[in-house]
């Protein structure tokens, strides 16, 4: 029977930084003349460094923030604590607590409410999926990643959106629907390698070879394994070594390579005991026990499906508490015990149907159509507003050209207007030119003809005087002849 181990859990998309120096931080938080910002920023990071590793202090510092957060007035801290909530929920969720986890994650969404905060309500139905998840509870689980994803598309948190795919992803891969939730799986990785989200990319991985595994092809879940662990030794991701640690050991036991199997599954366990995960635990548990049925050491079996029972009904992690029933039923009836392996076969086959019946199934199908339903009906209002928008644009293209238009033909108008002025004012002008003009010519026709008649005058003196002259004195030809003659008589 093929079973994998559960990779850890994306609870919050939030960036936290958590790689300044912690002493610098620490001076920052306790420095009282800091902006209350930088002092609730540097809690949060410390608080979150401790998360994966080291969940009991996490909570312990969130708890510190929030208490810092509900002193600030006017409702400044709010949203600091609703972050808090949320770090407190994902640390209790690494210890196996889901219930306090659900309630801190519901705390957190009453304050993203009442602050209409949608990338924090987004969050929040995120991590409240993945509580149903880890519970086994899948439509209600689908339900809460759905509405997520949602949000993550009104407000485009393409990092909140990959999460949400992520998750999806695994609801598919718990239902055995290994094609769907390899699409979600490979959706989810690009917008991981997309965003340098090295935790995202490591899981991502983890859950691609979790797909190969269950496909029987063996070699791509193992390269897929390995690329998520030496993302994981790389950031020192302790969990996400030992998910990786576990997951290889699957193979190995699938490969019947049982030495390599149970090294790799204790290496997984004491990793899992040291940053205490209590669901990865009792999940490692059911795998060894399972292991030792294979390998017929059937009083190990029974002894390691007995701490699997007892920590996931502390958790209450349904799936973990079905497998062991079943681990339980095959270890009794490899023994003889008939009775003990029917009973526990019984309670294993009542939480199968309670995870996997026909209702179930149809409700995972009504939340998946309704979701599609309302993408559809999304991308038609998209769609719809775009082409209002559109014509809104063309709208007032149009108004801005016929505003170009008319101030066109109100400038030429304008430039028409004082050119007939100028030239009104220049006829008035030439007309006044021409009064003086013609004026002037009378006056100068007047003095002509007063000129011509003093020249008349003149002239008829002139020829008057002409005339007596000519009377008076003796005509040249006259006196040229007598010279003549003269002159002959003396010759």
């Amino acid at each position: 029977m093929k079973r994998h181990l559960l990779f850890i859990l994306l609870l919050i998309y939030a960036s936290f930084s958590v790689a300044q120096n912690m002493d610098s931080l620490w001076k920052v938080f306790n420095n009282k003349k800091q902006a209350d910002t930088n002092r609730l920023k540097a809690i949060k990071a410390i608080a979150w460094s401790y998360n994966r590793n080291n969940p009991d202090s996490a909570i312990l510092l969130a708890e510190k923030q929030l208490n810092f957060a509900i002193s600030l007035t006017n409702g400044k801290g709010a949203n600091w604590a609703a972050i808090a909530y949320n770090i407190m929920g994902v640390s209790s969720m690494n210890l196996g607590n889901y219930q306090k986890a659900l309630d801190y994650y519901l705390k957190a969404l009453k304050i993203y409410g009442e602050l209409n905060d949608k990338k924090g309500i987004g969050n929040c139905y995120n991590n409240i999926g993945i509580v149903y998840l880890s519970q086994a509870n899948y439509p209600k689980a689908l339900d809460y990643y759905l509405k997520s994803l949602k949000i993550c598309a009104e407000i485009n948190d393409t990092t909140g959106t990959g999460g949400c795919y992520s998750n999806i992803g695994r609801v598919y891969t718990s239902m055995s629907d290994f094609q769907k939730a390899l699409g979600y799986y490979l959706k989810s990785l690009a917008i991981k390698e997309k965003t340098k989200d090295e935790i995202g990319i490591e899981n991502c991985y983890i859950s691609i070879g979790i797909i190969y595994y269950n496909q029987s092809k063996y070699d791509e879940a193992i390269v897929y394994y390995l690329k998520a662990l030496k993302i994981a030794e790389g950031i020192n991701d302790i969990q996400g070594i030992g998910n990786c640690y576990g997951n290889i050991g699957i193979v190995y036991q699938e490969q019947a390579n049982y030495t390599k199997a149970l090294e790799y599954y204790l290496k997984t366990l004491h990793l899992l005991e040291e940053t205490e995960d209590s669901q990865g635990v009792g999940l490692c548990y059911n795998t060894i026990a399972d292991l030792y049925n294979t390998l017929s050491k059937f009083k190990l079996a029974i002894c390691y499906c007995d701490s699997a029972l007892q920590v996931s009904k502390e958790i209450g992690d349904i799936d973990q508490e079905r497998i062991a029933y079943q681990n339980l039923a095959t270890a009794y009836s490899k023994t003889g015990k008939y009775k003990e392996a029917y009973e526990n076969h019984v309670k294993f086959k009542q939480l199968t149907d309670s995870i996997f019946n026909a209702d179930n199934s149809k409700q995972l199908g009504d939340l998946k159509t309704q979701f599609e339903v309302e993408k559809k009906e999304a991308e038609l209002k998209i769609k719809s507003d775009a082409e209002q928008e559109k014509l809104k644009a063309i709208a007032s293209e149009e108004k801005k050209r016929q505003q170009v238009v008319i101030a066109s033909v109100a400038g030429v108008l304008v430039v028409v207007l004082v050119f007939s002025f100028f030239l009104y004012k220049r006829f008035k002008i030439t007309q006044k030119q021409k009064a003086v003009i013609e004026e002037q010519k009378i006056l100068v026709d007047k003095a002509y003809d007063e000129l011509h008649e003093k020249n008349k005058e003149v002239m008829d003196s002139i020829r008057y005087a002409k005339r007596i002259q000519n009377a008076l004195i003796t005509p040249e030809k006259y006196i040229e002849n007598a010279l003549n003659r003269l002159m002959k008589k003396n010759l």
